[in-house]
């Protein structure tokens, strides 16, 4: 099993971060149909989109029925596979790995905190800005105003330690500014924050 498996097979788990904090891993929700405030990322993707840590494929799921073309990119075997059986179609790789489309996506993905994937939001976001065409944008979950930008150590249960990074509200629009990028509208419903970001 890969670090995030375990939330993925629907067993409650949580993060537990190198200062002792914990933070409750939504899993019931990521294996449920997308919901109103996944709509405010879904309903900005009016093209081709990525979903980089697309977990068991919701969104990925929800696009395809829109008739939007949507690939989903995981390290989980398990998190493609169930993609696959959502309908979506997911590729079992890395995101810094070599993807398809490089230059020609519409729309990046970075739901559920995936903004926090590999503990460097700006090396994420330039990551991210690579895989689209001009005129394309990121779409991101970023956490409710108070944290700020947070890089730590990570694990879920009794796996191993890994970067992970915590951006908020506040804290994207300079995060993404490093990365090339600037912030195109700033969205909350239902304690979810979200935002779009396109080139500068």
């Amino acid at each position: 099993m890969t670090t995030f498996d375990v939330g993925l097979s629907g067993t409650e788990c949580r993060l537990e971060l190198a200062g002792g904090d914990h933070v409750s891993l939504p899993v019931e929700r990521w294996h449920e149909d997308a919901n109103d405030a996944d709509h405010v990322l879904l309903d900005a993707c009016h093209g081709p989109t990525i979903d980089l840590g697309c977990g068991p494929g919701r969104l990925v799921a929800a696009l395809v029925r829109r008739g939007v073309v949507a690939l989903g990119v995981d390290n989980s075997p398990l998190a493609v596979a169930l993609t696959r059986t959502r309908g979506g179609m997911a590729l079992h790789r890395d995101v810094f790995a070599r993807l398809p489309g490089v230059g020609r996506w519409a729309h990046v993905l970075l739901a559920d905190g995936n903004i926090g994937i590999g503990g460097d939001p700006v090396v994420l976001l330039r990551r991210a800005r690579a895989l689209l065409h001009r005129r394309g944008s990121v779409l991101v979950e970023v956490e409710a105003p108070g944290c700020g930008l947070r890089r730590e150590r990570a694990r879920v249960g009794d796996g191993a330690w890994f970067d992970w990074a915590r951006v908020d509200a506040r804290a994207i629009g300079p995060t993404a500014a490093r990365a090339g990028l600037k912030r195109l509208w700033l969205a909350e419903l239902d304690g979810r924050w979200f935002t779009e970001l396109v080139r500068s």
